[in-house]
């Protein structure tokens, strides 16, 4: 009878053990590798996919963007016909069919863009008139998307980006909000908050992902060494791992990246800090972060910040922005997305 007893126990010790593994191996299959897609006034082609393709990712977010004149107004509008296609409804529609046919997952990101480049953290409306103008008009924003990412199965929807004070100041509305989307949606949700506030958001146990858009300052160095990034994260990834056991949810990076020039981990969301092209840094900078992060349990991955679709025509050696087109860290990118 003991003997029975025993090898009852080491089978579901056993079993136990090998249901870990194959729930661990899915994890790591399932790592999100994106890119955020520059929206442009084209449709997105075949041609546009293969780079994509070459580059190993498994997800792209497609980035509908919405626009205000001023931070402190009401007046919010989207799929007008000033904007580019690839902003619209038409053209989200097209982007999310062919990178479907092309093996990719997508997230839907609705963003908005606020007259003279105002920060989208500092809405505030200047009555409750104005918040419930405000608010009917990106209800009606981002339920449009919800629908139609629903139509197509999107894997996951963006609710919002970089909007603290919104969130902050209207809980209720967003409560009511992310119900009303699940009506509608049956994907995974995120919303992508601002690196330095994403631990005040109220409702990251109503969604799937704690998304972040992860400018962290790393270094004041005009040209630091991988070592370095790597010590400066540290502290980053024990707090970004406490809110995630926290809230019981993965840490997903919405966007993350660094331009090619000096001082890019300085401040990398600071587009006043000035600099020299330097390949070395971002390239650096990524591999700090990848090292830091991609293997993590809690981590679900991230989306690269930004690929332009007409590849052959953008970033290369004389180009500071963000994009890793045509430079040494698209290699980087590459072979952290292969693994």
């Amino acid at each position: 009878m003991q003997n029975v007893l025993f090898f009852f126990l080491a089978f579901l010790f056993f079993s136990c053990q090998s249901q870990v593994s194959n729930e661990l191996v899915d994890i790591e299959l399932e790592k999100i590798n994106g890119v955020n897609l520059v929206s442009e006034n084209e449709l997105l082609n075949l041609n546009q996919i293969t780079p994509l393709l070459n580059l190993k990712s498994n997800y792209a977010a497609v980035i509908p963007f919405s626009f205000m004149p001023a931070a402190d107004s009401p007046k919010l509008t989207f799929d007008s016909k000033w904007q580019w296609i690839g902003e619209k409804v038409d053209g989200v529609d097209e982007s999310i069919k062919i990178l479907h046919q092309n093996g990719f997952k997508i997230m839907v990101k609705p963003q908005i863009w606020i007259g003279h480049g105002t920060f989208t953290g500092y809405i505030e409306m200047n009555s409750k008139k104005d918040w419930l103008i405000f608010e009917k008009a990106y209800q009606e924003y981002i339920l449009t998307f919800a629908k139609l990412s629903e139509k197509y199965h999107v894997e996951i929807l963006c609710i919002g980006t970089e909007l603290n004070q919104f969130v902050t100041e209207r809980p209720k509305f967003w409560k009511d909000l992310i119900a009303e989307i699940k009506s509608v949606y049956s994907g995974k949700l995120t919303y992508a908050e601002n690196w330095d506030c994403y631990d005040k958001v109220p409702f990251w146990e109503q969604i799937d992902y704690i998304g972040i858009d992860a400018y962290f300052p790393l270094s004041d160095n005009a040209k630091p060494k991988k070592s370095e990034l790597v010590e400066s994260w540290f502290p980053i990834v024990e707090k970004l791992k406490d809110i995630s056991e926290k809230e019981n949810r993965p840490i997903l990076f919405t966007e993350y990246g660094y331009r090619s020039m000096t001082f890019a981990a300085k401040k990398p969301w600071d587009f006043s800090i000035k600099g020299k092209i330097d390949e070395d840094t971002q390239v650096e900078s990524l591999k700090a972060l990848y090292e830091s992060l991609w293997d993590k349990g809690f981590f679900a991955g991230g989306f690269l910040w930004k690929w332009h679709p007409n590849h052959s025509s953008a970033g290369g050696g004389s180009n500071s922005a963000f994009t890793v087109q045509n430079k040494k860290a698209e290699q980087i990118v590459r072979f952290q997305y292969s693994k």
